[in-house]
């Protein structure tokens, strides 16, 4: 048991030490660092779906796919590139529809809507990231890398998370969703809430580009958002009959374990960010 916590604790320090060096570092560390973990994390999906028996879809196809979707929109975003980057990953989503007609599997539709699905799920999130990132200037015509939005969200997330646990096992008594994750109770999760909101009164003060209010409720939206995230993820592998969906962080499982929050809470920061700057 200590051991394991040890083990935890190390990976866990050395992931997030990573994740936000990359992300403050530089646009080229952070463009790195996404790509290969939306690689990963739709390479490990698929092996996942695979291993249940009823599709077989293509694992290097798919994770190919995920990284060029990242590294597409990142292009695009900054301006490097035209809307036509976008077209070899439409002859690639055209590839697997059309190879399924020729592999002679048992269940191409199956694999049809699970290929369809590990870019929609898991690649499309990540690669939302870089509309976070990268804002265009109007006065200067110009695209400016700003980490601090994309960071804000693994920021709150961590602290719902962390908030959720301390808070849950101590006071925990109303199951927040028994059926699916039968741990998790209303009082952690408005616990992990609190935290991310408080943390989110600091973004406002140092980095005072959105209101105080616009801060909040980016992170009411995150803590929302991620715990469906959870839940989706917590979903999919009760219906597996798994309980981690890797072993590539010692500890902490697998990639889709470490940001299956950041999946929902990622395209919803969008929409609320869009939804800003139209009031």
């Amino acid at each position: 048991m200590k051991n394991n916590f040890i083990q935890r604790a190390i990976t866990g320090a050395l992931f997030v030490v990573i994740l936000v060096g990359c992300i403050l570092y530089s646009p080229l560390s952070f463009g790195i660092l996404f790509t290969i973990i939306s690689a990963l994390s739709v390479h490990e999906f698929a092996h996942l779906v695979n291993k249940s028996g009823e599709v077989g879809i293509n694992r290097t196809i798919t994770a190919l796919g995920g990284a060029y979707l990242f590294l597409a929109l990142m292009g695009f975003c900054t301006s490097a590139i035209d809307a036509r980057v976008f077209l070899p990953y439409l002859g690639l989503l055209l590839y697997l529809m059309i190879t399924e007609l020729y592999l002679k599997k048992k269940n191409p539709i199956g694999n049809w809507a699970y290929s369809t699905l590990s870019q929609l799920y898991v690649a499309l999130p990540f690669a939302l990231l870089n509309v976070l990132a990268f804002q265009n200037s109007p006065e200067t015509s110009s695209v400016t890398y700003n980490p601090i939005l994309p960071l804000s969200i693994f920021v709150f997330i961590w602290l719902s998370d962390t908030g959720a646990y301390c808070v849950g096992s101590l006071i925990g008594k109303h199951r927040l969703f028994e059926r699916i994750s039968p741990k998790k109770s209303w009082e952690g999760s408005i616990g992990g809430a609190v935290f991310s909101i408080a943390s989110s009164f600091v973004f406002a003060r140092f980095f005072p580009f959105m209101s105080m209010w616009q801060w909040a409720g980016l992170a009411v939206i995150v803590v929302i958002f991620g715990t469906w995230g959870d839940l989706t993820e917590s979903l999919m592998k009760r219906q597996l009959g798994i309980k981690d969906s890797g072993n590539i962080l010692p500890g902490h499982g697998g990639m889709l374990d470490r940001f299956d929050s950041a999946l929902m809470a990622i395209p919803a920061a969008v929409v609320y960010l869009y939804i800003l700057t139209m009031i």
